[in-house]
């Protein structure tokens, strides 16, 4: 990945190209990979909100494609595109399953009900080892498809079904997560609510099909 974002003061410069990029000349907003710490190489990869009206953001010609014509598939060009750490979706080189899994289990290990923690219950503990289970499969999906991709080896059907597991485990355990945290989990006291927000959108993107 080549795009970029350094971080300056408490905001980030987002720089590099995205290519056919679905329904681009109509999005309001664009869900940006940059890696925010090339020296971890794929750990630093972080996923921000971007408002296509930001300063140095460029949507350019609309691909002359064969079909789907009434889709505008373009390239999107970020030049130091200013960003605040908000933007952010979920944590920074965090999937959402595991940024908002790494929040949960804290809250669990403090928190008491009937004079024990509530990560003691043996309820919690096979929702929790599930939950870990799922997005280390998950995890896995991605890293085989990235494999097989680096080894020029076809990856779409592998590439497809990261995408869709992905999304439907980070829905899963998010949403698992808020109601760990009973009450608190439904405030914006603590991050999880927000990660649950964030991973709904990957239950209604595109899939591919194979």
């Amino acid at each position: 990945m080549k795009a970029v974002a350094k971080q300056d003061g408490d905001d980030y410069l987002i720089t590099g190209t995205k290519t056919w990029i679905t329904n681009a000349g109509h999005a309001s907003f664009f869900l940006v990979f940059a890696n925010a710490d090339p020296s971890k190489k794929y750990k630093g990869i972080t996923c921000f909100l971007v408002d296509r009206n930001e300063e140095g953001v460029q949507v350019e010609r609309k691909e002359d494609k064969l079909g789907i014509r009434a889709s505008s598939t373009c390239p999107v060009h970020f030049e130091n595109v200013r960003v605040p750490k908000s933007a952010i979706l979920g944590e920074f080189g965090k999937g959402l399953a595991q940024g908002c899994y790494d929040n949960a289990i804290p809250h669990l290990q403090e928190r008491k009900q009937f004079g024990s923690r509530i990560i003691d219950f043996q309820g919690i503990q096979h929702q929790i080892a599930q939950a870990a289970v799922e997005i280390e499969a998950a995890r896995l999906l991605v890293y085989n498809a990235a494999r097989m991709k680096d080894n020029d080896i076809k990856y779409v059907k592998e590439a497809a079904m990261a995408k869709l597991y992905s999304s439907q485990v980070a829905t899963n355990v998010t949403s698992k997560c808020v109601e760990w945290l009973g009450g608190v989990g439904f405030t914006k006291e603590y991050p999880v609510e927000k990660f649950y927000r964030d991973a709904k959108i990957g239950k209604f993107e595109k899939h591919h099909f194979f």
